[in-house]
């Protein structure tokens, strides 16, 4: 088996893994549970699913994603950027749907890590990234906004956030008091702690205060038991959601946002972890470790799994060593479920809004947005365009949309990095000779020398064509040096022939000089090769073979 398909937990266990380790990842991984305790839950209610279905989730899939994963320290569970993809399916679908799309992304998944497709996500452009979360962001806030004032809509909350902020604002006149002191408490906690005591789990102090206090006081604002009726002791048993044909293809569009989005969460998260320990994830694995996780949290109830940053960096910093940590902090969860599950009940809703603004908020990566606002007109446009798409149109458009404006941005200034000129002067040009140094036919009018600097593919092949074809057949010796053309595709090598033919039908000597073997590759599937063309290693052994042919 490739080392790329090896997870992990393997490489951790055939190192040696003792007790002192075991001690280090036990108390990271209850530090991980304690933070995903509350969020867990948060974000299965903003999903619009019940809060035991993100504990499945944070419980199956985050065990999985440990055992299984190509990172040592990945934290897998639910995540914010899920919720809008995972509310808007289960609305289209209702939750036979929801549960079919996460195993049909989990299958995708597998068949990307298998494919090694997982090194491409690096290709999609940073502003995309930027824009993509913090649009996610700026949607999670709104969604959160009617349990954060406690507001009373007259049927279901709409989707769009525009026509959500409309419903919101008609809805003012049933702000609930009791609701906004439930917030406002749990996100100035959170905010004091993390300033005055960073290393407390100052999430789930802030839900355990809110509570408390609403329970103390009788306040009237909702909470899990009176929306829920709170969770379950333990997991359900593994069953197979409802499938058809005709469901599955309804669905796909879904799937395959589902493991489009959870790949790219996925591995920016393992790319982290790895700056933060210097290590090295195995991003074909980590894949298949997600879809395996998605597959199975479908088989038990649960939503979307994804490698989550927040989650996992808290592992780091908590000490944790190898996926033991985050196999642990899933056996934590399982055990508040079976201990402590009636607790729930009292949980505000309000509270958990709190903690999923916080979550929003830390979301948007503000000195990068700023900075890619003012670095580049092409990049202010690709991260705005995604931004906006995002919030008010539908995720997936906005991915598409950005990467395409990023490809067309990444061509644009590829094109205009290259360059194509006559060498000048050609008197530099010189051979040692025996004991003696000869310049090389130097302002010889019959030899004329142009040479190209930078990628050449497409986007810059009719710039070089336009330059190509004034020179082709002034000259009886036309040497074109490629030494600094790192690559060419197959429009540019196209360029070369059609540069060719004209010098073949001119009776022009045409020598290519320094074509790498990528280079060289490219030019022979398009019939540039010898005898129709002269391949010399440099322009000096070009030089050589004209100087010897004429004094011949």
């Amino acid at each position: 088996m490739p080392d790329s398909l090896v997870p992990k937990t393997v490489s951790v266990l055939t190192e040696g893994y003792g007790l002192a380790r075991l001690k280090v990842d036990a108390l990271a991984g209850l530090t991980v549970a304690i933070v995903a305790l509350p969020l867990s839950m948060a974000i299965a209610i903003a999903s619009g699913v019940t809060p035991d279905r993100g504990l499945y989730t944070a419980i199956v899939g985050g065990f999985l994603v440990s055992l299984l994963g190509g990172s040592r320290v990945q934290i897998g569970g639910p995540a914010g950027a899920f919720i809008v993809l995972v509310a808007a399916t289960g609305a289209r679908h209702g939750l036979d749907g929801l549960l079919l799309a996460t195993a049909m992304a989990g299958v995708m998944l597998v068949a990307a890590g298998y494919l090694r497709l997982g090194q491409y996500i690096k290709f999609i452009p940073y502003p995309v990234t930027v824009g993509f979360t913090a649009g996610i962001a700026v949607i999670i806030f709104a969604s959160q906004l009617r349990d954060l004032f406690g507001l009373t809509l007259p049927g279901s909350e709409p989707g769009p956030i525009v026509e959500k902020i409309g419903a919101l604002g008609r809805a003012a006149d049933t702000l609930n008091g009791a609701a906004v002191l439930t917030a406002a408490l749990t996100i100035g906690i959170i905010l004091a702690l993390r300033r005055l005591r960073p290393h407390w789990p100052g999430m789930l102090i802030a839900v355990a205060a809110a509570s408390i206090l609403v329970a103390v006081l009788h306040l009237p604002t909702e909470t899990i038991g009176t929306r829920f009726g709170g969770i379950p002791r333990g997991l359900p048993l593994p069953t197979l959601p409802p499938l058809s044909f005709e469901k599955a293809a309804a669905v796909f569009p879904d799937a395959v946002s589902f493991a489009l989005l959870g790949a790219i969460e996925s591995l920016l998260s393992a790319v982290v972890a790895d700056g933060m320990t210097g290590r090295r994830h195995r991003s074909s694995m980590e894949l298949i470790a997600q879809g395996i996780a998605n597959l199975c949290s479908a088989l038990f109830g649960g939503i979307c799994v994804t490698g989550t940053i927040a989650r996992t960096a808290t592992n780091v910093r908590a000490g944790g060593t190898s996926p033991v940590s985050g196999m642990l902090h899933a056996i934590f969860l399982l055990l508040f479920m079976l201990l402590a599950a009636p607790l729930a009940s009292f949980i505000p809703l309000a509270s958990l809004a709190g903690v999923l603004a916080i979550v929003a908020w830390n979301m948007i990566e503000k000195p990068a947005f700023m900075a890619l606002l003012r670095s580049s007109y092409g990049d202010a446009v690709v991260l705005l365009a995604t931004f906006l798409i995002v919030v008010f149109r539908d995720l997936t458009e906005g991915i598409v949309v950005g990467f395409a404006l990023g490809a067309v941005l990444f061509i644009n200034r590829m094109a205009k990095s290259i360059s194509v000129g006559e060498t000048k002067p050609l008197e530099m040009l010189q051979v040692m000779s025996g004991e003696e140094e000869h310049p090389l036919i130097a302002d010889d009018p019959d030899t004329v020398i142009y040479r190209i600097s930078g990628i050449f593919f497409f986007g810059s092949a009719a710039t070089v064509a336009s330059v190509l074809d004034r020179i082709a057949d002034q000259r009886r010796n036309f040497i074109l040096d490629c030494s600094e053309v790192p690559f060419m595709d197959s429009t540019a090598a196209n360029v070369i022939e059609g540069t060719l033919r004209k010098a073949e039908r001119t009776g022009v000597r045409f020598i290519i000089t320094g074509a790498n073997t990528q280079v060289r590759r490219a030019l022979y599937q398009h019939h540039v090769r010898p005898p129709r063309v002269l391949m010399r290693a440099s322009v000096q052994a070009a030089l050589e073979t004209i100087r010897s042919e004429n004094i011949a």
